[in-house]
């Protein structure tokens, strides 16, 4: 189809600021404004991305679908306004605060037949491809995000903030339903936990453990992966991956079954790929790429962690290994 997606965006903060300029230049979308609570945040990326600024209610009225990157506490009510105005709906990753409302905006979705994608950027980049290309069903995955501290996504947990990325890319990998989460944390720079660390174990028997840091020295993105064919080590930082396994690459000196592959991937924008996907599931009525019950499963996992964290801290303040919370 060669018709121009009209699109509102509801959100222009820091990342709602990269929406609005990806969807300025998409070919297949018009951006025909935005809306945010701060008219001079608002004004300023209005006019960077070349929209007016409207209203949220006529934002509702004349686009056919929206972005929604305002703070996640403000998802599940926008989402559910946007989709009973017969709007589809690209939202920002959570879905929403709670299941209760994931499922809620899943089952709008599904009995007003539109669209409701859930931006989860990393199943858009050429990482994910990489990775997701040279590894098979895992027995064990390692992941570290970690970064120094920014003002910038503190309104929730690290967990839904950096955690829930990995979370999401994890539950794509192994394909299998969480049956336990043993994790620790603490808020130390913000009101919410600003580091994290999880042990998962699915119903397959696979095992995950995911570190997450918001309050580090340096950047570090990395991930290992076991299964019963070989080793995939991903340094995303670095856009570099190696693999040792049966049957690859350059044959290993006294293990002649295995071999060692090493490669690297040129990124590319994965926002305009999320963004062209939406256009393809509104336009073509192509599968969404991540939709609703995906989401739901991220946030699923995500509040496994932070109730698992609670449980820790509760023990660890009855022991008097750390004090309780003011």
């Amino acid at each position: 189809m060669s018709e121009r997606l009209q699109v509102g965006l509801i959100g222009a903060g820091h990342f709602g600021r990269y929406h609005a300029l990806k969807l300025a230049g998409a070919k297949r979308a018009k951006l025909i404004g935005l809306a945010d609570p701060n008219p001079e945040r608002a004004k300023t990326v209005a006019w960077e991305a070349g929209c007016p600024v409207r209203p949220v209610e006529d934002i509702l009225q004349m686009a056919q679908a929206v972005v929604i990157a305002a703070p996640a506490e403000f998802h599940y009510d926008l989402a559910a306004r946007a989709l009973k105005a017969g709007k589809h709906v690209l939202v920002e990753k959570p879905i929403a605060a709670t299941l209760e409302q994931a499922t809620d905006l899943a089952a709008l979705a599904k009995q007003t037949g539109l669209v409701l994608q859930v931006g989860h950027l990393e199943r858009f980049s050429a990482a994910h491809g990489a990775v997701s290309a040279r590894m098979g069903k895992p027995l064990y995955i390692e992941a570290v995000r970690i970064a120094p501290f920014k003002p910038r996504g503190t309104d929730v947990s690290v967990i839904l903030d950096l955690m829930i990325h990995d979370l999401d890319l994890i539950l794509a990998l192994t394909d299998s339903e969480v049956v336990s989460v043993d994790a620790v944390g603490a808020p130390v720079a913000s009101a919410h936990d600003d580091i994290a660390n999880a042990r998962i174990r699915f119903a397959n028997g696979a095992v995950a453990t995911i570190t997450a840091s918001r309050i580090s020295l340096k950047t570090e993105r990395k991930m290992r992966i076991f299964s019963q064919t070989g080793y995939l080590t991903v340094d995303f930082s670095a856009r570099k991956l190696t693999l040792v396994g049966r049957g690859t690459g350059m044959k290993l000196p006294g293990f002649e079954e295995f071999g060692v592959e090493q490669a690297g991937w040129q990124d590319h924008d994965a926002l305009s790929a999320e963004h062209e996907a939406f256009f393809a599931s509104v336009l073509d009525g192509a599968p969404v790429a991540v939709d609703a019950e995906a989401g739901k499963r991220a946030l699923a996992a995500a509040l496994m962690v932070s109730e698992s964290i609670a449980a820790s801290r509760a023990v660890a303040e009855a022991s008097g290994l750390i004090p309780k919370l003011a």
